[in-house]
């Protein structure tokens, strides 16, 4: 069997640019797929190296199905994916191919594997949407925090922080509302914003004693508290992978939370407006208005300070929510660690010898929990040892 062929869509965009300085690192020589033939042979020229392009409307459903086959390993990068990336994952998936992308946006994944995934396996297309930052660590995290824990592990809570290499301690370091905008590009601002405005959603029982299902849930519903390194942080409920990935692969889960805590003492009053202006959220047109706001914010082209790091922190419980196992999880900053997880997981999926789980999965269930952890340490993620956490 021959290596499978690596495609990358979004080269010429930040975490594009990320992904195939990584995939070049590798000695892999990616196919450019994107609507301005021009600018990715500019950026070919720049890497000093000659790479494959093809120009085609990536949004066009008939251009990508002659694209890909079933030999092809899909990397995508092109976001806002709810606007934009619809059509490439469900090329791939209808081509065979393996497919990975860098969206943080929670309901896209869920979209994904409600239309896709019975399409995926019969196919023999293994589909990973949000194989980056988002939300990689945080079911890596999740998934080590409840195989510690055992079959008495009922609910697994996970958040996500940034911190700063050069403020001493990282894993002390406190996020702050500043922080949230020098450690992130335009691109993400936009789409926490976008998010905000966007139905998300829970992994819980729907009603008391009830099974546990996916429910529809507003982003930012609940704060969760996650105390570690004697530092209090607190972390705005947001809809992930985790909650897709983690019940495929530990049944007995009856909830799963997940938590962005990038705001720091910023966190509980952002919740605050956001539960009072979801009401507005409703109306179409105030969601566009916010869309387009968000496009015009400040420093929308700055690239992000040199010394982000990423914090991780996954609690496992029991039914009575007692404490079980809790796994820490550090690595570099959300962009160059979405680059390396995106690079890594192409090269694993375009080997011959290596077969993957068909359908549409979370990182979990596709690859295997032991070859996961390996890919990630290679990403520069890494578990603290020892790490002692308090949830609240």
């Amino acid at each position: 069997m021959e290596k499978r062929r690596i495609v990358l869509l979004g080269a010429t965009g930040y975490t594009g640019q990320r992904a195939l300085r990584e995939l070049l690192a590798r000695g892999e020589k990616p196919t450019l797929v994107g609507r301005n033939r021009a600018k990715m042979l500019t950026l070919a020229d720049r890497f000093e190296t000659e790479l494959p392009v093809i120009e085609i409307d990536v949004t066009s459903a008939a251009d990508l199905a002659r694209l890909l086959g079933p030999s092809d390993v899909v990397l995508s990068t092109v976001g806002p994916f709810m606007q934009l990336g619809m059509a490439t994952v469900t090329a791939a998936a209808r081509a065979g191919a393996h497919y990975f992308d860098s969206t943080g946006e929670g309901p896209f994944a869920r979209r994904v594997l409600g239309e896709l995934d019975s399409v995926a396996a019969a196919r023999g297309a293994t589909v990973v949407p949000a194989f980056g930052y988002d939300y990689v660590p945080g079911n890596l995290a999740g998934a080590l925090a409840v195989d510690k824990a055992g079959e008495r592990a009922r609910h697994v809570e996970i958040g996500y922080f940034i911190t700063r290499s050069g403020d001493g301690d990282e894993l002390r370091y406190r996020s702050t509302l500043r922080d949230a905008y020098t450690l992130t590009t335009g691109g993400t601002r936009q789409t926490l914003v976008a998010t905000a405005a966007e139905d998300g959603f829970a992994y819980r029982p729907s009603r008391p004693g009830g099974p546990s299902r996916l429910v529809d849930e507003r982003a930012a519903k609940r704060v969760r508290t996650f105390r570690y390194a004697g530092v209090k942080r607190a972390a705005m409920t947001v809809p992930g992978t985790e909650h897709l990935g983690l019940p495929q692969v530990f049944p007995q889960l009856e909830s799963v939370e997940v938590g962005l805590g990038w705001l720091g003492r910023w966190t509980r009053p952002v919740q605050m407006a956001a539960t009072l202006q979801a009401p507005l959220l409703r109306s179409a047109k105030v969601r566009a208005a916010l869309t387009r706001w968000s496009e015009r914010l400040p420093g929308s082209h700055r690239e992000p300070d040199s010394d982000g790091r990423s914090l991780v922190i996954a609690v496992a419980s029991d039914g009575r929510g007692r404490s079980l196992a809790t796994t820490v999880l550090t690595g570099p900053d959300p962009y160059e660690m979405t680059g390396s997880l995106l690079a890594w997981g192409a090269v694993h999926a375009a080997a011959p010898d290596v077969v993957l789980k068909s359908g549409v999965h979370g990182p979990v269930a596709a690859l295997g929990l032991d070859t996961l952890r390996l890919g990630a340490a290679e990403a520069g993620v890494h578990e603290v040892e020892g790490a002692s956490v308090r949830r609240r």
